[in-house]
């Protein structure tokens, strides 16, 4: 179950799509709070040429660093506006593999709010989502 402040995000990060919605455009939207306790969101930016969209959840931490400085993630969440006709409503959504690299990149101990088959989201960490994590040479 998430905490008062895990649904805060969850808020900002659909608050941010509602915003910001455009069908086929932008359909995810993230939220970060910083681990000096600012809410930090982004939505995504998509391309006709796939490899250069940009995650809302590297949107967020972009903004996070431009706007604040790099204090860390101390939660992340992701979630996604259906698209017209589908069904369903705006719901967490994982984020994706470059994603999980870019969060534990910027903070090995982020926490990350999660879907969990059906049930209410849950919270793990970076760590539980990426094992086994890439490092360069010798790290």
């Amino acid at each position: 179950m998430v905490s008062k402040a895990d649904q805060e995000l969850i808020d900002a990060a659909t608050s941010a799509i509602s915003d910001r919605y455009r069908n086929d455009w932008q359909e995810v939207g993230a939220a970060m709070r910083t681990r000096d306790g600012r809410i930090i969101t982004g939505v995504n930016i998509d391309a006709y040429l796939g490899r250069i969209a940009v995650c809302a959840e590297a949107i967020a931490i972009g903004r996070a660093i431009t706007e604040h400085g790099d204090h860390g993630i101390e939660t992340m969440v992701a979630v996604r506006h259906p698209k017209p006709g589908e069904p369903g409503k705006i719901a967490v959504v994982s984020p994706c593999g470059i994603c999980r690299e870019l969060i534990h990149d910027y903070d090995a101990k982020a926490k990350v709010i999660v879907p969990d088959n059906g049930q209410p989201p849950k919270v793990v960490t970076i760590g539980e989502l990426l094992p086994n994590k890439y490092r360069r040479g010798g790290e």
